[in-house]
């Protein structure tokens, strides 16, 4: 297909890369030009403004936040006025349920398609073509995309046509694993202060009851203390929590833990962690303890 991809960020990059290698055609397009040299190397050709990555069939966004998918999408010469009639938008970071709302309405009325496909795992996980991605959006618009999705992860689950369900799915799911860190920070700053190894509690959880890899790849992460480089830093965190709870608030369902996360993240924050990795609030339940490294 020939496509165009904006968002250059750790995920994205590894994202482009594999269509790239995939035989994809693809114009790739970053704030920080200079993020796009590499692939420019590998074959794809390099826009000098949002507008010259929607000549295709399709354009793919992975942006930090709301702000920025809004910027690139409804900004001057972004992708609303700038990718042609039945042509698709795939939303692929993590934004909140009400922008992909108005996104989905917004390429209607332009006469385009609108497809949301967060996915989860890692930046080693989007290099290695890994992913797992849940694709929401018309039914014919999220076939065509099934060749991307293919060359981008291991697995796509398809929901129903309203895109924002895939959002909200992401969002819940980014919960659950910010749950899982903050248990695992609480359980080893209790086990750590009685001086039992870390690395060996680790092993026996992960080997009974917790073999998810949730559980052994952060769980390794806050036992080597290895905060840095972050794979998905301490902000996207916040935000994600912040999002969480404005859906939640939206469907009045109570979610007291997510309160309680965002206000780790926030703390983590308050101390200058925004270079971290997310996976270092569990270390606030170790100073929580007096556990020292």
């Amino acid at each position: 297909m020939k496509i165009g991809f904006i968002g250059l960020g750790r995920m994205g990059s590894g994202m482009a890369a594999n269509l790239i290698k995939t035989g994809h055609d693809v114009t790739v397009y970053n704030r920080t030009a200079d993020k796009m040299a590499a692939l420019v190397k590998q074959g794809c050709r390099a826009a000098d403004r949002v507008a010259g990555a929607c000549g295709g069939e399709a354009v793919i966004t992975m942006l930090a936040d709301d702000s920025a998918v809004e910027t690139t999408v409804f900004g001057n010469e972004g992708i609303i006025t700038a990718l042609g009639k039945g042509c698709i938008h795939i939303s692929m970071s993590t934004i909140s349920v009400s922008l992909s709302e108005k996104l989905a309405e917004a390429h209607l009325r332009a006469g385009q398609r609108f497809v949301s496909a967060p996915v989860f795992g890692r930046p080693e996980a989007a290099a290695a073509g890994e992913l797992f991605i849940v694709a929401a959006g018309p039914q014919d618009a999220v076939n065509a995309c099934m060749p991307l999705f293919d060359d981008l992860g291991q697995k796509t689950f398809v929901l129903d046509a309203k895109p924002s369900a895939a959002n909200l799915i992401k969002l819940s799911g980014n919960f659950l694993i910010a749950s899982a860190i903050e248990a695992l920070g609480e359980a080893m700053a209790l086990i750590g202060k009685a001086g039992i190894d870390e690395g060996r509690y680790l092993d026996i959880m992960t080997s009974t009851l917790f073999v998810a890899p949730v559980y052994k790849n952060y769980g390794a992460l806050i036992a080597k203390r290895k905060f840095e480089p972050a794979g998905f830093a301490a902000p996207l965190g916040y935000k994600d929590m912040r999002l969480t709870l404005e859906a939640a608030d939206g469907l009045r369902v109570p979610m007291p833990f997510a309160s309680l996360l965002k206000e780790r993240f926030l703390r983590l924050l308050a101390q200058d962690g925004d270079k971290l990795d997310w996976s270092a609030i569990a270390q606030l339940a170790a100073e929580d303890a007096g556990v020292r490294d």
